[in-house]
């Protein structure tokens, strides 16, 4: 019975040392497959850690050469128009030659055209706004005759030819296609005869000598210039101290008009500018007006006395001051 218990445990012993061993491998073989496991676990987030860093970096070269490869288009976009922009501007430079060309070619046909045709022969030359100068006079200044082509002349010249003539102030030439030329003319007018040598010199109402000639024809006469003998040429005007006091009388002759006096006067001597002395040959008058000062006032005197004196040769002295109490006075001729 000892032996068979002994046995027993014996092989009870064994068999636990049997499990334990093999419970102890399995341990073994459990760590060693997690072991194995957790090494390819690691191994495959390595791998994909370098699968995602090389992503990172495929990607990086991608978007660069992305950005390259754009603006390389950019830049052959913009080397693409830039010839074309200068292809453009070539044609357009060809084009607008080609029109100048054609432009120019047509122009120098209608001139060449207007100048050897017929149809543009001067036929008639008409003259207008001419009162003193007669027609024949100006076209003959202007040297323009019918046949000539009215295109063959340079107007501003054929205008100073004109005003080389004194009553001539301005003129202006007027093409009238196809045939016709028309002179415009601006005179001056003879509103002053200035006795001048025993002649008379026309001049206007700025001076200007018009004509010189023997009748003074009915224009009030000017005595007592002091402009110089050899300057009284025709075109010339009057020096600088005539022309002042050709003013004064240009007032004179303008007040006189008021009261109807200003065709009676026929003459005004201007030798002193301080004593203008005026004649009236139909009323036999002379007045002294001194230096024009209330020269208004002066011509009302002076027209009411000779409506007084009618008929009475005398003179009629208004060369005081009638602000310091002169009186116009008449004194007759004995």
């Amino acid at each position: 019975m000892a032996k068979k218990a002994k046995r027993a445990n014996d092989i009870n012993l064994y068999y636990m040392n049997g499990q334990a061993q093999k419970n102890s491998k399995n341990i073994k073989n459990a760590n060693k497959q997690k072991t194995k496991e957790r090494e390819k676990r690691i191994k495959e987030q390595n791998k994909e850690k370098k699968e995602e860093g090389f992503d990172e970096q495929t990607e990086e070269v991608i978007q660069m050469t992305n950005k390259n490869k754009i603006k390389k288009d950019k830049e052959q976009r913009k080397k693409i128009e830039q010839q074309e922009n200068k292809r453009k501007a070539r044609n357009k430079k060809v084009k607008l030659a080609l029109k100048i060309f054609v432009l120019l070619a047509l122009i120098g046909g209608a001139i060449t055209f207007a100048l050897v045709s017929p149809i543009f022969n001067i036929k008639e030359i008409k003259v207008i706004n001419n009162k003193t100068l007669s027609q024949e006079t100006i076209i003959s200044l202007s040297e323009l005759k019918t046949g000539d082509n009215i295109f063959k002349f340079i107007s501003s010249n054929v205008e100073e030819k004109i005003k080389s003539n004194s009553y001539i102030e301005d003129v202006k030439i007027h093409r009238r296609v196809p045939s016709m030329i028309e002179i415009d003319v601006v005179e001056r007018t003879h509103d002053y005869s200035v006795d001048f040598l025993g002649q008379y010199a026309y001049i206007n109402h700025q001076g200007y000598i018009l004509e010189i000639s023997e009748d003074s024809k009915q224009k009030p006469i000017i005595q007592g210039i002091t402009t110089k003998e050899e300057d009284v040429v025709v075109g010339n005007r009057l020096c600088t101290q005539d022309l002042e006091r050709l003013e004064q009388v240009i007032k004179i002759m303008s007040v006189s008009k008021e009261y109807g006096l200003d065709t009676k006067i026929t003459s005004i001597n201007i030798s002193d500018e301080n004593e203008y002395i005026v004649y009236m040959q139909e009323e036999q008058k002379t007045i002294y007006l001194g230096d024009n000062s209330n020269l208004s006032n002066k011509i009302l005197y002076v027209n009411a006395i000779i409506e007084q004196e009618k008929g009475i040769s005398g003179k009629i002295y208004a060369n005081g001051d009638l602000n310091n109490g002169f009186n116009i006075y008449f004194h007759f001729d004995v």
